[in-house]
């Protein structure tokens, strides 16, 4: 059984939902409290083992390579000017030469024509997809128990999280089956199942592990839903072949691919934080208490 070694990242939306922010700059530069979106996404991938990052990119992405490079100028400053702590946290955050690849999707045609596109890069071997959207507040990092799993049982892996049943028909749904190891074999999978229909509540929330038969699939799959290569596509019939399990992730997921998930997220991991906890949650209760009286006087007229 061969190790996860490497992780694709799909970074070449265009970030609608966040125009005009996004217009320049890439969604995934967006910060959560003081570090980009995509930052979070790679040290969730470099926690579960992940030697190889492989950023499948567009137009006007550029910097997100520059955030991954050595930026000379910067580091010989913060030594100049003493600033060890500051130097130390990036050179941490710093890929090892040759860690990190990019390839370019030309074209927008959806999730499984991204995933495509890493195929000469991921070679013969499974690899870790991560929706760079999606980022796991935990003790222990989704990817890392993901590949704990694949660890046991050398097949596709799929994180999911429980949703309020009424809202199952906005996710991709997948069956639960008999339990075995620290997961459970995934039946079937169901993209926005009409409602009353859904199989489960457990939704896929932007992780997996999966096989390179993958590409072969993808390399004549035909366009789906939104006229676009649907990766769940290719997965269904991937699971005619191979088994898929699931990996029931017990963590927060915050969607920074919409203003709320965002919001949420900015607030959550600064109440995370020890340095910066005590004066946000201050903030907090005093914005909230600021708002009574608005909705006070709402509710009156």
């Amino acid at each position: 059984m061969k190790r996860v070694r490497k992780a694709v990242f799909p970074v070449a939306g265009l970030g609608t939902r966040f125009l005009p922010a996004t217009k320049a700059i890439p969604k995934e530069m967006l910060t959560v409290v003081d570090r980009p979106v995509i930052q979070y996404v790679v040290d969730e991938a470099r926690e579960a083992g992940i030697e190889h990052f492989i950023f499948v990119t567009g137009r006007n992405k550029a910097v997100i390579e520059d955030h991954f490079d050595v930026q000379f100028e910067l580091y010989d400053t913060l030594a100049q000017r003493g600033k060890d702590d500051e130097l130390a946290r990036l050179q941490r955050l710093q890929p090892s030469p040759g860690q990190t690849s990019f390839t370019r999707q030309q074209v927008p045609l959806g999730l499984g024509h991204a995933v495509w596109c890493a195929r000469e890069l991921v070679g013969d071997e499974p690899f870790a997809l991560l929706l760079p959207d999606m980022i796991m507040q935990s003790e222990k990092s989704c990817m890392k128990e993901m590949v704990e799993l694949y660890a046991e049982t050398g097949n596709n892996i799929v994180a999911v999280q429980e949703c309020d049943p009424a809202e199952a028909h906005k996710y991709g749904i997948v069956g639960r089956g008999e339990d075995t190891h620290h997961g459970f074999r995934i039946t079937g999978m169901v993209e926005k199942p009409k409602t009353g229909t859904a199989p489960s509540n457990l939704y896929i929330n932007g992780r997996y592990i999966l096989q390179p038969e993958i590409f072969g699939i993808l390399e004549g799959q035909e366009k789906g839903a939104g006229n676009e290569i649907q990766l769940t596509d290719a997965m269904l019939k991937l699971e005619k072949q191979q088994p898929f399990y699931g990996c029931h992730y017990q963590g927060r997921t915050f969607d920074c691919g919409s203003p709320e998930g965002f919001v949420e997220a900015n607030v959550a991991f600064a109440l995370w934080r020890s340095d910066i906890n005590g004066r946000m949650a201050g903030v907090i209760r005093q914005l909230l208490d600021e708002m009574k009286p608005s909705e006070q006087r709402g509710a009156a007229v």
